[in-house]
């Protein structure tokens, strides 16, 4: 087998195990790794774990030295540059160096700043031959750790925000049922993208008009995703189930000090206060604070009001629309919008990929007014 052809073997099985990763590693990028030789032989395979234990190319060198097989010369394919700083585990560059490997073949240059081209730079000064993925499999590994990247790169998370509507756009009736919409299948697939997300987001009126738990629950995970809550004069109730579920929850107000904050504190909810204009949740802010604290990507499962308000400001990088075979007639709408006087003053959106999911589909969208961000293929 020629050597591009198996790289581009190996480098998809890195980004398979890499997904492994989805929903444990956080706040870590989601990376895989093979080792094995020119041959076609493979020595040890893995993921990165969760955020404290080992990453990608450790556990496939302890899974090589488990087999029994020896790595020295051998060739690691890895999605993302292998770490060069101490923080809770070693450099992996140190390990593959020590493990004497031959050469290393990497998806992507790692941004963050600690790494940021050091780790590729010590395996070279080491002797040991490193190359870059073709460009087809280098955007795979950035379209997987988009919020990692989103976090390094512009200092806040990758923004999903998820509706699901009726074919003619209503997400509730009138009165407000909205149980269900959509199918089991679907809801199933958006708990899904739950389990991606470091947070999920969610406003004061949802909490008051469905009390949602907001957990992840229909598919397997590991780690559950922060729970946060826009609700800027703090009347979310001590009883909402969002309190109960497994996980933290955050609540973000325009003053902690309002009547409810006792109550909600002994919930064991953590109040940040961010005012911004008109006594609302300075929502920038509140995406720089969700970065800080290592939030990757954000899943917005929200009403039309907070909906509309990332969609206005441009906050929202991503539309994950589900829509249903169904017709509503009248109803509520998935955003709240001023009145616009043509039709040109509307928001466009980009359909980026379609997929049915079982009776319903589901529409990935990207806004035209989102904040700039893409990949950019290594160098």
């Amino acid at each position: 087998m020629a050597q591009a052809e198996l790289d581009r073997q190996r480098l998809t099985e890195a980004l398979e195990l890499a997904l492994a990763a989805v929903g444990l590693s956080d706040p870590n990028p989601r990376v895989g790794c093979v080792i094995g030789n020119a041959t076609g032989a493979v020595f040890g395979r893995g993921h990165t774990q969760q955020a404290g234990g080992p990453h990608a190319e450790v556990v496939a060198l302890r899974d090589a030295a488990a087999a029994g097989l020896p790595v020295r010369g051998a060739t690691a394919w890895v999605t993302l540059e292998p770490c060069a700083h101490h923080g809770r585990t070693p450099p992996c560059c140190d390990a593959l160096i020590a493990a004497g490997l031959a050469r290393v073949v990497v998806a992507l240059a790692d941004p963050f700043p600690q790494v940021a081209g050091e780790g590729i730079a010590r395996l070279r000064a080491a002797g040991i031959q490193v190359d870059f993925a073709p460009p087809d499999i280098a955007e795979q590994a950035w379209a997987l750790n988009i919020g990692f990247f989103s976090r390094v790169q512009r200092g806040r998370p990758w923004v999903r925000v998820k509706v699901a509507s009726s074919l003619d756009g209503r997400t509730a009736l009138d009165n407000g049922a909205s149980q269900w919409i959509t199918s089991p299948e679907a809801r199933a697939d958006g708990h899904a993208w739950r389990r991606r997300a470091g947070a999920v987001l969610t406003g004061i009126g949802t909490v008051l008009a469905d009390d949602p738990r907001l957990d992840v629950r229909l598919v397997p995970t590991v780690r559950q995703p922060l729970r946060v809550v826009v609700d800027s004069a703090l009347r979310t109730p001590p009883t909402a189930k969002l309190l109960d579920a497994p996980g933290s929850v955050c609540i973000a107000t325009a003053d902690d000090g309002f009547p409810g904050a006792p109550g909600l504190r002994a919930r064991g909810a953590e109040l940040l206060a961010l005012p911004g204009p008109a006594a609302q949740v300075d929502l920038r802010a509140l995406l720089a604070r969700l970065a800080a604290r290592g939030v990757n990507e954000l899943h917005v499962e929200a009403g039309q009001g907070l909906t509309g308000a990332l969609l206005r400001a441009g906050l929202a990088d991503e539309v994950l629309a589900y829509v249903a075979p169904l017709l509503l007639g009248g109803g509520r709408g998935w955003v709240a919008w001023p009145e616009l006087q043509t039709v040109g003053q509307g928001l466009r959106l980009r359909l980026q990929d379609v997929q049915r999911v079982g009776p319903d589909l589901r529409l990935q969208l990207a806004p035209d007014n989102a904040t700039p961000f893409g990949f950019s293929p290594p160098t």
